[in-house]
């Protein structure tokens, strides 16, 4: 008996999960995870959220307990359209916005949606293993696009949407991607919009890690320059307030968010109403800005940290990101074994994420890993890289 369909016939678990089974050892440093910084959850914000919650339960205990509609909280949904028009995004394209479980059912929706089985995803190779897992379900054919130092390489883009004319949306990851820490440029944004203008294709924006900037200038989203309609736009507060909460939003034209509602009624019937209204009350009843703020600083701090650390103790043909911003950096071996040297160092109780689990084929070749720096401690990142170090000396120069 066939007991699966065909659908998950093929689907693996995470590699990151996977990797994450070694740092149940508390010996093993993890450099694996994409996790905010505990000191992202400081005594005060853990304390207001407390509050908020008694509150919620004390004066409305119904209303965060039964159910409610798919769309989402109301007062929410309206404060997150408030801020993305503040940010240009919202109001161009008679637009609307439904509540997620996190910006990762925001991605799923979306295939659901919109993506036939055999239709092409592109994507950024590499790119964020949770979506490449969500395409897969839905049997889509995913083409990876190498990226620049800038964002992805256009005129690769380009030939792929040629070859490609089922292609049901392009899958981007704008700012501090997902796993290498780029920024595209404004130049390649526009250029991006152009292509999908050109092809007819949707841009599904993914911008988990956008409020985290820590160096250097915002670059306008790819949402605020659409006059079209073709740039679906995904956001968290995963990465800002609590993962836990698993509230995230779509922003998309209205035709594209009520279809999405009733895909949402068949798994889900909606997101948990209740870290919805916590959501709501902590943005408008504290200083937001001033609590983004304080991310930066503890984000800007933990990278410094790392890459400092990197520069002075890795051997220089190994190659590291400098991100401007979000959680990770991308690390590139000269030549070699890069499976190897993750299974070398996570032996050696530092645990690293191979990059071939971010491609559309695992099976590519590939030199790269990821590193986190916000989840482990300064003295963890001190005593990693100490590790990484040892482990890269006996490899290369």
């Amino acid at each position: 008996m066939n007991a699966f369909s065909y659908r998950v016939q093929t689907l693996q678990p995470s590699a990151i999960r996977e990797i994450l089974k070694f740092t149940a050892d508390p010996e093993v440093i993890s450099f694996a995870a994409g996790n905010p910084n505990p000191l992202s959850f400081p005594v005060e914000a853990l304390a207001k959220i407390s509050r908020i919650t008694n509150e919620i339960l004390t004066t409305t205990p119904i209303d965060a307990l039964q159910y409610s509609i798919t769309e989402g909280y109301t007062p929410l949904r309206n404060w997150i359209k408030d801020d993305l028009k503040k940010k240009g995004m919202f109001g161009e394209n008679d637009e609307d916005v439904v509540i997620t479980s996190g910006a990762q059912q925001a991605i799923e929706v979306v295939t659901k949606e919109i993506c036939n089985e055999g239709d092409t995803i592109i994507c950024e190779a590499p790119t964020f293993i949770g979506s490449l897992n969500a395409f897969r379900s839905y049997n889509a054919k995913l083409v990876g696009v190498e990226m620049e130092d800038d964002g992805i390489n256009i005129d690769k883009l380009e030939k792929a949407l040629i070859e490609n004319p089922r292609t049901a949306f392009i899958y981007l990851i704008p700012n501090f991607q997902n796993p290498t820490g780029k920024t595209m440029s404004l130049e390649k944004r526009k250029a991006v919009l152009a292509l999908a203008q050109k092809y007819n294709v949707y841009i599904l924006e993914d911008n988990p890690y956008g409020d985290l900037r820590y160096i250097g200038e915002n670059v306008p989203t790819i949402k605020s320059l659409d006059k079209n309609g073709n740039v679906l736009y995904a956001g968290t507060f995963s990465k800002t307030l609590a993962p836990g909460l698993r509230v995230g939003y779509l922003c998309a034209p209205k035709n594209v968010i009520a279809k999405a509602v009733v895909c949402m009624q068949v798994s889900t019937v909606h997101t948990s109403i209740l870290p919805q209204m916590i959501t709501y009350k902590f943005v408008t009843e504290n200083d937001f800005e001033q609590h983004l703020e304080k991310l930066r600083e503890i984000y800007k701090r933990k990278s410094d940290l790392m890459l400092t650390n990197l520069k002075m103790k890795m051997p220089k043909s190994i190659k590291f990101t400098e991100p401007e911003g979000g959680l990770f950096i991308w690390g590139t071996l000269p030549d070699g074994d890069m499976p190897y040297f993750c299974k070398k160092a996570v032996k050696n109780k530092v645990a690293v994420v191979p990059g071939n689990a971010f491609l559309t084929d695992e099976n590519a070749p590939c030199l790269s890993f990821r590193l986190n720096y916000s989840t482990p401690t300064d003295e963890q990142i001190e005593k990693g890289v100490d590790i990484l170090a040892e482990v890269a000396s006996t490899m290369y120069r």
